[in-house]
């Protein structure tokens, strides 16, 4: 196990809903806005708490650039009316972005350099698209030795199941189990506890009376979820990126934008605002693997988080392992010998969307309240990511 001087604890936890992009609820949306209010909503969740003694508010975003720009973790903090002696710093690590932030805020508190922190994650793919609006890669990428660093996720996704002979019906009957578990969810109220909603106004012109048509509406839900998914209609989805892959827009992940938030402060602060604990950080894990198979990333991190926690995956209660790929996360489960039934009991990103840096932060604060509400003891959040990496973060009710 690591050695630290003091425990962080989750005290609150939320997102938003998750909307499709690029023409979904939030597709006017601004990715600040989106943050600022789960910021809002993360610090009213802990009433007593003295809103000047948070130290630094960390944001993962996957493509920090225009709308997301700015330093948005600082911009936002403004924004949201939090004090200015509250920092700010946004931090990238793809997809795993937002748990690189939780991480990072846990360990300012488990090394005793602060006690309340802010962790989030934000990515709006309607404004910013997967590789930003002026994408500019090193042209010795394109060398022999190292061109799989060019690859598209696709193809890396393509190449892992070849690689672990993932079929075609397999990715597709996942798929439909992400879109099942995901309805069944929603209907259930799973997501009720750690879901902010958020209002959305639209402002219109209207040519014939020279005025300007305002809608406002509230959105309360996740809004890829399909209980019109089927077997039927996802095999008639032609492969992507190969011409004879398996590969399909029904069995990835759906382009997505949203935003979440985690409130942790170390056992002082508990104690003496008298805060409930959600959970406890136990441990973090990254580690790089061949940037052609991004996606058995988990398969390295899972391992590492469990050893630095001083358990084993056996006692993982709850795993949210993000879906980028059916094809990745059958391989993932069968390296790992994981207990289907553990993983992504409310389903997943092919049925609820990857908002790519705000994944991290918005499934952490599933897996704090469905420990809680399940009266579960361990849960982990674990993804790859572009390039080659893997991250996995372990969580423990308290």
């Amino acid at each position: 196990m690591t050695k630290q001087l003091q425990d962080a604890y989750i005290v609150a936890a939320t997102r938003t809903p998750i909307g499709k992009a690029p023409r979904g609820v939030f597709r006017n949306v601004r990715p600040d806005d989106l943050l600022v209010r789960v910021l809002q909503s993360v610090v009213a969740q802990a009433p007593g708490l003295d809103p000047k003694l948070i130290e630094d508010l960390i944001v993962g975003c996957a493509f920090p650039e225009a709308e997301q720009g700015l330093n948005i973790a600082r911009m936002a903090a403004l924004l949201a009316g939090l004090p200015n002696t509250v920092g700010g710093v946004t931090v990238n690590r793809y997809c795993a972005s937002g748990l690189t932030a939780v991480a990072m805020a846990a360990d300012r508190i488990r090394v005793g350099q602060a006690d309340v922190m802010i962790a989030a994650g934000v990515e709006s793919m309607s404004m910013v698209p997967m590789m930003g609006h002026h994408p500019s890669m090193n042209m010795n990428v394109f060398k022999d030795e190292n061109i799989t660093m060019a690859y598209g996720m696709g193809l890396t996704a393509e190449k892992v199941a070849a690689q672990w002979k993932v079929s075609r019906e397999a990715q597709d009957e996942f798929a439909l189990q992400s879109h099942q578990k995901a309805i069944a969810a929603q209907q259930a109220g799973e997501f009720k506890d750690e879901t902010t909603s958020v209002e959305v106004v639209e402002r219109t012109p209207n040519l014939a009376t020279r005025e300007i048509e305002v809608k406002t509406r509230i959105v309360t839900q996740d809004e890829g979820a399909r209980a019109d998914s089927s077997l039927a209609s996802l095999a008639k989805l032609k492969p992507v990126f190969a011409a004879r892959g398996s590969v399909t827009a029904g069995n990835s992940s759906q382009t997505s934008d949203g935003a979440g938030a985690l409130l942790l402060v170390s056992e002082k602060i508990l104690k003496q605002f008298n805060l409930t604990p959600l959970a406890r950080f136990v441990s973090f894990a990254v580690k790089g693997v061949p940037p052609e198979i991004m996606g058995i990333g988990p398969s390295a991190a899972v391992p590492l988080a469990c050893q630095a926690a001083g358990i084993t995956k056996e006692q993982i209660d709850w795993f949210e392992l993000n879906e980028a790929f059916a094809a990745q996360s059958l391989a993932v489960l069968q390296d790992l010998q994981l207990d289907p039934a553990k993983v992504n009991p409310l389903g997943g990103a092919i049925a609820l969307g990857h908002p790519l840096g705000a994944t991290g932060a918005i499934r952490s604060a599933t897996v704090v309240h469905g420990l809680r509400r399940r009266n579960l003891k361990y849960g982990m959040v674990t993804m790859c990511v572009g390039t080659g990496m893997g991250a996995a973060g372990v969580f423990e009710r308290v």
